[in-house]
Order: C-alpha cells, then structure tokens, then sequence
C-alpha cells in the first residue's frame, strides 16, 4: 500500500522594501521549515498586486548527484547543496 501525496501552497504576505529582500525572507523561512516536508527548491515570491508573476528565490539547476543547488537565484559561485556558514 503505497500513501499518496499532494502539494500544497501557503501563501503569507510579508513586507519589505524590495525583491531581493523579499527573497532572502523567502529563502531563510524555507530552510527553517523544512522539518516540516517544504519543497525548498520551489520556493517563490510574488507582489501582493501581482500574484501571478512569481520570482524563484532559489537555482533551478541540477547538481551530479540529481539534487537542485541550495544557493540563491542569482548566485555567482559554483552551484552546491547550499552554503553553510561559519560559526562564530
């Protein structure tokens, strides 16, 4: 017996002053919940006015392993799982 499973989109409306912003919130909440079964990679903003334009907040592009890259949209280091930082 296998469960089938079914996507869903939650949409929360947040406000700050620009895109990149909003992309950085978007991407900081998606890797803090994703605990809790969020398609990272598929992570979008969009005006509130204009819903139907989305802008993706993470690469879109494979990895060897067939894993998506963790970095931001825009990156412009070698695509990777995602960046890890450094303690402090």
């Amino acid at each position: 017996m296998s469960i089938e499973l079914h996507r869903y989109v939650i949409h929360l409306t947040i406000v700050t002053t620009d895109l990149p912003r909003a992309r950085v919130l978007a991407r900081t909440a998606a890797r803090a919940l994703t605990f809790l079964c969020v398609d990272v990679p598929e992570t979008t903003v969009s005006e509130e006015r204009n819903q139907d334009v989305r802008h993706r907040v993470f690469c879109t592009r494979r990895l060897p392993n067939g894993r998506r890259c963790g970095l931001r949209i825009d990156h412009e280091v070698p695509c990777a799982p995602r960046v890890r930082r450094r303690s402090i």
